[in-house]
């Protein structure tokens, strides 16, 4: 990135901090009043504060039009942002980590997971024998798609285990009924999921847990440390364009997180679409209970917990182990930050 894109984001923060507040903002007319986000499976509790954003009407009391556009997985969220399909995406904050270190300039704006909430776990007929990440080798893994922040965390773990990423093949298995399904249907050996889909797949007896970074404990034992898990990010020259509209995005995003830290799973299980409960509403019940303890409470990630997922993806990617890749623009706080504060 350039002097010049930095020193004008630089000024957008500056002047943001000196007086653009959420208020104003929502006095203001959005830049771009219709927005297209790119996200992948949305039905995802991963992806939980987008809905509650929707459903609540906060984007439209924001005064935005925003389509959302459901893909396989985030890493087809993150080529339809770079293709230019969509104006942002809710995705894994590892994806700006990425795009940084390639001279792509695509930053997070605000934090919606704190901790990964991705659980893996083997079918149960082969429990006996995987016990660990160790035991992947030649074994297939179901994901949301290859690329996701699904695929990488079991690469990661296996990498951790003295494994290569490629010991084991990494398979798209979709983001609700079909990753049951694969399952289910022994297509797969293990799964990297998040819910309601691992929780199905434990209530139905299919599978037994083996990582779980649903909470802080699960996420410190595999990262040692807390991770970024979704945010929602797209490319610096969109904020730097569209202040008005990216802070109104912002608040509406923080507004649902905001929501959610008081939110009874009953709350949650009702706002929904009937389809996010695959079938059994008891069970997503007790999936969002597993969950709710994930999302973020401010909207911003911390400088460790960014720092933790840079140390991850320079052991699990070649291509990144020896990059240098200035945090900060990874993450652009400052909407997030007033948005919290006017709320």
């Amino acid at each position: 990135m350039n002097f010049t894109r930095r020193a004008a984001l630089a000024a957008l923060a500056i002047s943001s901090a000196l007086g653009f507040s959420p208020q104003g903002a929502l006095a203001q007319n959005a830049e771009k009043p219709d927005v297209t986000l790119g996200v992948g499976g949305k039905l995802l509790l991963y992806y939980l504060p987008l809905t509650v954003a929707e459903r609540k009407g906060y984007f439209k009391e924001q005064g935005l039009n925003v389509t959302i556009n459901d893909f396989g997985g985030g890493a087809k969220s993150l080529q339809a942002l770079i293709g230019g399909s969509v104006d942002v995406v809710t995705g894994a904050y590892e994806h700006t980590i990425r795009m940084q270190a390639k001279g792509q300039d695509v930053r997070a704006v605000v934090e919606l997971g704190r901790f990964p909430g991705i659980t893996i776990a083997v079918r149960k007929e082969l429990a006996g024998k995987v016990k660990s990440a160790a035991d992947f080798k030649g074994l297939k893994i179901g994901v949301t798609a290859p690329g996701s922040s699904t695929a990488l965390t079991a690469q990661y773990a296996m990498i951790k285990a003295g494994l290569k990423a490629t010991d084991a093949a990494i398979i798209g298995v979709g983001a609700g009924a079909s990753a049951v399904a694969a399952v289910k249907q022994g297509q797969v050996d293990i799964i990297s999921h998040l819910d309601p889909v691992i929780s199905k797949l434990e209530a139905d007896g299919d599978v037994t847990a083996l990582i779980d970074t649903r909470t802080e404990a699960g996420t410190r034992a595999v990262f040692g440390g807390s991770n970024p898990a979704a945010v929602l990010y797209l490319k610096g020259d969109f904020a730097e364009k569209n202040p008005v509209t990216t802070q109104k995005l912002t608040n509406a995003f923080v507004k649902a997180l905001k929501w959610l830290e008081t939110a009874k799973p009953e709350d949650v299980a009702d706002l929904v679409p009937a389809e996010y409960h695959l079938g059994d509403k008891a069970l997503y019940l007790r999936a969002v209970k597993n969950s709710l303890e994930s999302y973020s409470r401010t909207g911003v990630s911390t400088p460790e917990a960014q720092q933790s997922m840079y140390e991850a993806l320079k052991l699990l990617d070649p291509e990144l182990a020896s990059s240098k890749v200035d945090l900060r623009t990874t993450f652009m706080d400052s909407f997030a930050k007033k948005a919290a504060a006017g709320s």
